[in-house]
Formats: structure tokens, C-alpha cells, sequence
């Protein structure tokens, strides 16, 4: 699951700890992408994926603010250079797309990119034109995967990614949700359609998604990715009000980012999240729960509960 390369020492980690500096200054960007880089399978495939990946709701809708997209330029440039690799978006994500594009075309459209996207309208034929139109504002000639975004007229849209597939123009197939309530028909799909992969929202603080979907994930051989992996920033917000704990410390853990993403992607069922972010330092942050190791079940539980009490 990982790829051997020089990773930060314990004894290290934890001079660099007493010294009192920041959980963004335990790693320099210089170093982080030659760790170790933490990884899981798709199960349809058996290809490796980066446990973190980069989600582009609200904070890549920047519209034609160069400024703005400068900055997420530079987002995407540092999620590159620490050794990331799935970048996720949508239609519905107003000018995320767009700005997605001018990103890559500045870094000189990296081969590492595992691009995802979706498709989100009614009718077979609107659903051809939107892809169209999302390769065009990537300005990639493929996708790597596309998903039927919050399950709209799936059965036409759904039928339209599995012809694609069957005829290599795309190599992964997937739907997703945002919305508990929707959970029964995502179940239902999963056991009668051959997807490789399912987005949902699942974090320390909304775990429904544990006790139907990704049991049957992961007997079914579908790669899971998580959104809104800090809660839309909520999760973050109330962790950074508590100190963080020594245990957690103690263990290797590395901020409360690192902590909040490896307590959910290191779920068996889980091959990776997709936190958004407007800024290159968290990024870095992000990042950090892509080296180290991944908690045990008995501690990924004790970071839940933890989460849980404050």
C-alpha cells in the first residue's frame, strides 16, 4: 500500500514536537514528496490512489477573478509537488472547471492526474454535450473518472458512462451524494450496477454512511471517496478550539488535519478524501495524512471518539 521512500523519523518527529514549532513546520514542502506516500487500491483495478485527493467545491469558483485563480493555481501546483494526484469537480461548481483548466495548462497539464469529474443534467443527449464541454474547460482529451453527480437521471446518465467505458473513452464509472436521505437509492445502485466507485459525505462527525455503504463497498469491490471530509470546514473549525492531545501525538499524528483525514480514510472501505481548500498551506497540511501510517482500528476508533467529546 505505500511506495518506499525516505519518510520523517519518530525520534524526529518528536524533537521537531518539544521544539514547539507548528504542525505545518514538522515537514518542509522540500521533503514532503519524498516519503513515503500512503496509498490504496481501486479494487476494480487494483491501480493505486493517493489517500488524499483535492475537492473543488466553492473554493475554485472563483469566476474570472485573475487573482483568484491565480491562487488556486498555486493550490493545485502544491497539491502536485506533495505527490497528489485525484482532482475532483463539477458542473455544478460554477467556474471550478474553468479554473481547473488554466491551472493545468500553466503547469504544463501533469501525466500523474487521476482527473474527475461528473455529469449533472436530464436526457442522454445533454448529458453527451456536458462532458463535452467538461473536457473542454480541463482541456483534457480523457477523463480518468466520471461519476453521475448526486444520482440526477441516473439510469440515463449512468448508461451513458458504462457505454463510454466499454468503449475505453473513460476508465472508471461512478455516482455520488451528498445527502443522507438519498442513501437507500445510492445502496440500491450498488448492489445492481457495475460501478467502480462511490463519492459520499462521511467524517468524524456525520458517520451514517458506516452502517450500509461501506460495509457494502467494500464487499462489492467499490473504491470509495469521501467529501466534505472536514464537514464543509466545521469539523476543523471546533478541533483547532481544543488543544490537540499528546496521545495523538504520541502516535505520529501530525496537526488536526492529519488527524480528522487519516481517522476516516483509514476505514478499510475508504481509498480516499477529497478536501477542498483555497490555500496552498493547507494543502500542506492536507497532504500530511498521506505519510506517516495509517491508524489501527482500535486507535482510528479512539480518534472518533475523541472527535466525538469536544
Amino acid at each position: 500500500m505505500t511506495r518506499p521512500k525516505t519518510m520523517i523519523s519518530r525520534r524526529t518527529f518528536t524533537t521537531l514536537l518539544a521544539a514547539g514549532l507548528p504542525s505545518i513546520a514538522y515537514v518542509p514542502h522540500s521533503s514532503l514528496a519524498q516519503q513515503a506516500l500512503l496509498d490504496k487500491p481501486i479494487p476494480s483495478t487494483g491501480e493505486q490512489l493517493p489517500v488524499v485527493g483535492l475537492g473543488s467545491w466553492i473554493t475554485f469558483n472563483v469566476g474570472r477573478d485573475q487573482q483568484g485563480i491565480e491562487n488556486c493555481t498555486e493550490v493545485i501546483r502544491a497539491f502536485f509537488a506533495a505527490g497528489g494526484r485525484l482532482i475532483d469537480s463539477s458542473p455544478m461548481y460554477g467556474s471550478s472547471q474553468a479554473t481547473i483548466g488554466y491551472a493545468l495548462e500553466a503547469l504544463g497539464r501533469p501525466d500523474t492526474i487521476f482527473a474527475t469529474d461528473k455529469v449533472w443534467t436530464n436526457g442522454k443527449a445533454r448529458g453527451r454535450d456536458q462532458i463535452k464541454d467538461n473536457l473542454s474547460l480541463w482541456g483534457l482529451p480523457q477523463f480518468s473518472l466520471l461519476q453521475v453527480h448526486n444520482l440526477r437521471d441516473w439510469q440515463n446518465q449512468l448508461s451513458t458512462l458504462l457505454e463510454m467505458k466499454q468503449s475505453n473513452q473513460l476508465k472508471y464509472v461512478g455516482i455520488t451524494t451528498s445527502h443522507q436521505r438519498r442513501h437507500g437509492d445510492v445502496e440500491t445502485i450498488m448492489k445492481s450496477q457495475p460501478i467502480d466507485f462511490v463519492q459520499l459525505t462521511y467524517n468524524a462527525g456525520q458517520r451514517a454512511a458506516e452502517s450500509r455503504l461501506l460495509p457494502l463497498a467494500h464487499e462489492r469491490g467499490i473504491a470509495v471517496i469521501l467529501n466534505r471530509p472536514f464537514g464543509g470546514g466545521r469539523l476543523i473549525r471546533m478541533a483547532k478550539r481544543n488543544p490537540f492531545p499528546d496521545w495523538a501525538r504520541a502516535e505520529g499524528l501530525q496537526g488536526w488535519p492529519d488527524f480528522l483525514l487519516k481517522s476516516v480514510v483509514s476505514h478499510p472501505a475508504v481509498t480516499c478524501a477529497i478536501p477542498a481548500t483555497s490555500r496552498a498551506d493547507h494543502v500542506h497540511e492536507n497532504m500530511l495524512a498521506c505519510r506517516g501510517e495509517l491508524p489501527s482500528a482500535r486507535l482510528r476508533q479512539r480518534m472518533l471518539r475523541h472527535i466525538e467529546a469536544l
